[in-house]
């Protein structure tokens, strides 16, 4: 069987999980390994105001962020680093991070995690969120709104 050379998510339809119920962060699922022939893990992770990771590292994977609406500091091995709309942040094996939400919105980024390292069964296994407005008008450049 051949897979499809190309393959589109919309993200206002995916399905959107928060890890922990008091986890601060939520992450609506673009492809994972369900997604035949895909071995890693993109989403767009969501922080709440003030809202923040726990901090964990990966054994062999990397993280990559590339945030498409606010602003955070990531912690990462004693450094911080700001980071904003348009900046990216590649963590490598190892390394043990925060990414924390400081502005007065919500914090939004794309977030690759490559190889999955059963990120994507961690996710899935939490409890399902929905979207809601604000959302929706980041993730689709205000052209859709949240799903009823």
């Amino acid at each position: 069987m051949t897979l499809p050379a190309a393959l589109v998510s919309r993200a206002m339809e995916a399905e959107a999980f928060r890890i922990a119920p008091d986890d601060t962060n939520y992450f609506a699922i673009l492809f994972d390994p369900a997604t035949k022939g895909f071995a890693h893990i993109c989403v767009v992770e969501i922080f709440a105001v003030g809202g923040r990771t726990p901090p964990n590292s990966h054994r062999v994977a990397h993280e990559f962020f590339y945030v498409l609406h606010g602003k955070g500091i990531a912690h990462c091995e004693g450094r911080s680093t700001p980071v904003a709309k348009g900046d990216a942040l590649l963590l490598r094996p190892g390394a043990e991070h925060v990414v924390e939400n400081v502005g007065a919105s919500k914090l939004y980024t794309l977030t690759i995690m490559m190889p999955d390292e059963a990120f994507a069964a961690l996710i899935r296994g939490g409890t399902p969120v929905a979207l809601d407005e604000e959302d929706a008008m980041v993730l689709t450049g205000g052209r859709a709104k949240a799903p009823a």
